[in-house]
């Protein structure tokens, strides 16, 4: 694991244009004057000793600490984080929703079992250890067959795969390449649910100070010693850009406890029956709102950034799956709007079935032996308490997932997730719950622009 911040300097043009450079500290030092006086920006920055920098930030603005989170806000740190699991990559997204950002994508990039985070790094329990190497090798050599599987299903009927005919009797080099690409992708999206969740990946996050010790809190506080671990590289590099932040950025005890008590659920969760595959969708419409406002709220709305009206806005929408892929929640998960709950309880194991040839089912459900397997001791690891427990578990491993917000967000979402280039499973996840809400608002059909997840 390696976490490295990453200073950003001025461009050429504004370099030519003299624009001013400031460290972070000092940028939010100088936001933060603003709250005190209408002096403008060229008064505050003479107060800046070019000699001495970090002497003034405080001479500018004394109170730049947590106790002033808004301060805290306007200090941009990015930082890249190297070789953390697929699952610690998601724990993070949980807790940086409005971060900027980007991780290293399952479904556009081969992942080996080189590439699988070291045991001891994850605290796996010694005696556990030769079941979870044979588990994982075993998950590992399910993922590279059921990739070779897709490959020959989609040179076997190239119409599976949605490629326009267009593209693929186009002879030039550049829709070879096109074509050529979508093929990986589309093995890697059907292939990608036997990865286990310790797989290596590396994210990316750009966001304030304050996330970021608010991310330190929680890595710092929680039970497995990678995420322990990568607090303690992210407090260090963030001590480079807003070393004041660095006192706050610990170890909190009402934190841990409360990531105790949802684990705690979760273990009496484990006991009890899944409950089922149909997902549900609550809505609660201001009073006094009419179809006909609410089909209003959609006029001139031609592309999926188009503005929605208040209606629609002020709508709140709950909607659910008591069964999902790892692989799914991932993604779904990286929404910034409103609130998502996961509790990570394994509710069976997901392999793309329905999506292969009747000829060619026996071969993969073989191959979901092993789901299965991870799947099952990953839920008894859970009912005797052992946070590891989520090192068992693959991509393709099923897990409640909720997603609260307003039907504005809403229909983003389902535009995004139905749209050019949007991964088959969560298209079906969201046309499900689409087709609930046109039966609550039958004014919206057609209006909203569901797409058909062609590929891109």
């Amino acid at each position: 694991m390696k976490v490295t911040q990453v200073g950003i300097c001025p461009s050429e043009a504004s370099k030519k244009a003299g624009r001013p450079t400031l460290t972070p500290e000092l940028l939010a030092a100088s936001g933060a004057r603003y709250s005190r006086n209408n002096e403008g920006l060229d008064s505050i920055l003479s107060k800046i000793d070019p000699n001495n920098l970090e002497k003034s930030v405080d001479s500018i603005f004394r109170m730049v600490d947590y106790g002033h989170q808004s301060i805290a806000d306007m200090v941009p740190v990015a930082m890249f984080i190297d070789g953390v699991s697929i699952w610690l990559a998601y724990y993070i997204w949980t807790l940086c929703p409005t971060a900027g950002g980007q991780e290293s994508s399952t479904r556009y990039i081969k992942i080996s079992a080189e590439g699988l985070v070291p045991p001891e790094a994850l605290g796996i329990a010694t005696a556990d250890l030769p079941e979870w190497r044979d588990l994982m090798s075993g998950c590992f050599a399910a993922y590279q067959a059921s990739q070779q599987i897709w490959e020959e299903v989609a040179a076997e009927n190239p119409a599976l795969m949605g490629i326009p005919r267009a593209l693929l009797e186009d002879s030039s080099d550049m829709a070879r390449k096109k074509v050529a690409r979508m093929r990986r992708n589309y093995a890697f999206d059907r292939a990608r649910y036997f990865l286990p969740a310790t797989a290596a990946t590396n994210v990316m996050l750009i966001m304030s100070a304050r996330g970021w010790v608010n991310l330190c809190q929680y890595l710092l506080s929680h039970p497995l010693s990678e995420a322990v671990r990568a607090g303690e590289l992210i407090r260090a590099e963030l001590e480079l850009s807003a070393p004041r932040m660095i006192k706050h950025a610990r170890r909190v005890e009402s934190v841990r406890q409360s990531i105790a008590r949802e684990f705690e659920k979760w273990v009496g969760m484990a006991n009890t029956v899944s409950p089922g595959d149909t997902p549900t969708l609550s809505v609660m419409p201001p009073d006094g709102i009419s179809p006909a406002e609410i089909a209003c709220d959609l006029a001139g709305h031609d592309n999926r950034y188009a503005p929605i009206g208040a209606s629609l806005q002020r709508t709140s929408v709950r909607f659910a799956w008591p069964a999902m892929g790892f692989a799914e929640i991932r993604d779904l998960n990286r929404h910034r709007t409103g609130t998502k709950y996961c509790p990570l309880v394994p509710r069976g194991f997901y392999f793309a079935l329905d999506q292969i040839p009747l000829a060619r089912r026996s071969e993969l459900e073989k191959l979901a032996a092993i789901g299965r397997r991870a799947t099952s001791v990953a839920v008894k690891h859970l009912t005797e308490s052992d946070p590891a427990y989520i090192y068992w578990v693959l991509l393709g491993t099923e897990f409640p997932f909720e997603h609260v917000t307003t039907a504005d967000k809403f229909i983003y979402e389902a535009e995004l997730r139905t749209g050019v280039g949007a991964h088959f499973r969560y298209a079906k996840h969201l046309r499900d719950v689409l087709a609930l809400f046109y039966k609550t608002f039958p004014s919206t059909r057609g209006l909203i622009l569901e797409g058909s997840a062609e590929p891109e």
